[in-house]
């Protein structure tokens, strides 16, 4: 290898640390409101299940609307270090304190608790979403070769899983290490290493990732224009329906494991055991996603991913209270989640090449901020599910049992809802066609962007 090749290949490296770290550090915070912050709010703050409902319904709705802001301004942003960039280096130490004040108990009623948990969320996942939507608005920048996408996203998604994998595996030993018996001030902690560490790797990804790729000058695109582009694009619509079946699955399972093993199952100590697993087997089955995606298309390997999940999470309903079945359809459901959320975001950056091909407008940033705006929306579906469910149940905080009722109510959210919401996710991603399509349409951009720069 030349030394030009060397350099070449030592950059791409960089990059593709640097642009994974970012989301690494995502999840040490998305871990924990996924996995933990629900357990948190019933069990740790104490605060009433019906009130924790609307809460998560009220705040995610504003929380999604913010996101449109936030990808306003990165389409609106030209600074020296690019348009989405500069958000990795003014969010790191927000999304840090926010993160520690959201996983902290206040020595308020409960009423001013519920205030408390409504201001810091609403500021966490706003803060989360300045750091997190330029990774998929950045991605467009950062290179033009379709199979280099790929690999970032494979890496993005790479250190996605180690995050996840480290806050699953060390979470509760760590809360009960430094709380000593008291839940409240071990979250506190554990919240504080993990914050730190984010917040050290997003200033990380800033110093590492560059914009590469030139963006043609546009006239300034107004949100009305912006919005009657995306109206235009059917792949996004299409991808944009999926994502709103998949992630309101995901979250709504994320958010009833530690329920589900716990009181159904009867052993709280699967509860670090399965999320690991879930969140290890992704590593590596992650690098199969570049070869797999060659061979099959993105779309295929999507669905087939799809199928994989929903076959893991019958394999644990049938399991019942047998460790060994239920282990064996954790590492099937991380297997087919790994494969799936990595080539979902690769995925996700094609439909802003089409939009730019069919309209003339680049909506990278109104585009990945909507797909936030989107995703919140399955939040804010999932937890006040969530927690009108659990009333429902009339489940019963730190209690040794649950009733019946509470024990079916938690199954649905972990089990029955997720696999009829990834079927129909299935469905619809049938109707993607795009794959077929982006050659043609790259090839087309290109050409169109260097006969505006002669």
């Amino acid at each position: 290898m030349s030394v030009s090749n060397k350099m070449i290949s030592r950059n791409l490296w960089k990059q593709r640390i640097g642009y994974g770290a970012a989301d690494f550090a995502s999840n040490l915070v998305w871990q924990m409101i996924s996995l933990y912050l629900l357990y948190f709010y019933t069990d740790v703050m104490l605060l009433n299940v019906k009130s924790i409902s609307l809460m998560f319904i009220v705040t995610r709705c504003i929380d999604a609307l913010l996101d449109l802001f936030t990808g306003y301004l990165i389409d609106h942003t030209n600074t020296r270090w690019g348009r989405s960039r500069p958000f990795f280096l003014y969010g790191a130490i927000p999304f840090a304190i926010f993160a520690i004040l959201a996983f902290s108990v206040p020595n308020l009623s409960h009423t001013g608790k519920l205030v408390y948990a409504y201001i810091t969320y609403i500021c966490l996942m706003f803060i989360y979403g300045v750091v997190n939507i330029p990774l998929s608005s950045i991605l467009p920048s950062l290179t033009a070769d379709i199979n280099e996408r790929t690999m970032l996203t494979t890496s993005r998604k790479f250190f996605a899983f180690l995050g996840s994998a480290l806050v699953s595996s060390s979470t509760l030993g760590m809360v009960a290490f430094f709380g000593k018996g008291d839940e409240a001030k071990g979250f506190k902690i554990v919240m504080i290493i993990f914050a730190v560490i984010g917040s050290l790797l997003l200033l990380f990804t800033f110093a590492t990732v560059k914009e590469r790729v030139k963006i043609i000058d546009q006239p300034k695109v107004s949100v009305k224009e912006s919005v009657k582009s995306l109206s235009k694009n059917r792949p996004w619509k299409i991808f944009a329906l999926n994502a709103i079946f998949m992630w309101t699955a995901n979250f709504l399972e994320n958010g009833a494991l530690i329920y589900y093993y716990s009181y159904n199952v009867g052993d709280k100590t699967l509860v670090s055991k399965i999320a690991t697993i879930i969140s290890m087997v992704p590593i590596i089955v992650n690098f199969s996603v570049p070869i797999l995606a060659k061979k099959l298309g993105k779309r295929n390997l999507f669905v087939i991913a799809s199928i994989i999940e929903v076959f893991g999470l019958i394999v644990v309903l049938i399991g019942g209270i047998n460790r060994s079945i239920i282990i064996i359809g954790a590492f099937i459901i991380g297997a087919g989640q790994g494969i799936k959320n990595s080539i979902y975001f690769s995925i996700q950056a094609d439909p802003i090449d089409y939009g730019e091909w069919k309209t003339g407008i680049n909506t990278a940033g109104i585009m990945s901020s909507v797909n936030g705006f989107i995703g919140k929306c399955s939040q804010a579906i999932s937890g006040g599910l969530s927690g009108l469910l659990l009333s429902y149940g009339a489940y019963k905080a730190n209690s040794e049992v649950q009733s019946t009722k509470a024990l079916l109510v938690i199954k649905s959210m972990y089990i029955y809802i997720p696999v009829v919401l990834v079927i129909l996710s299935i469905i619809t991603m049938l109707f993607y066609n795009l794959d077929k399509e982006y050659p043609k349409i790259k090839e087309e951009l290109e050409k169109r962007n260097k006969e505006v720069e002669v």
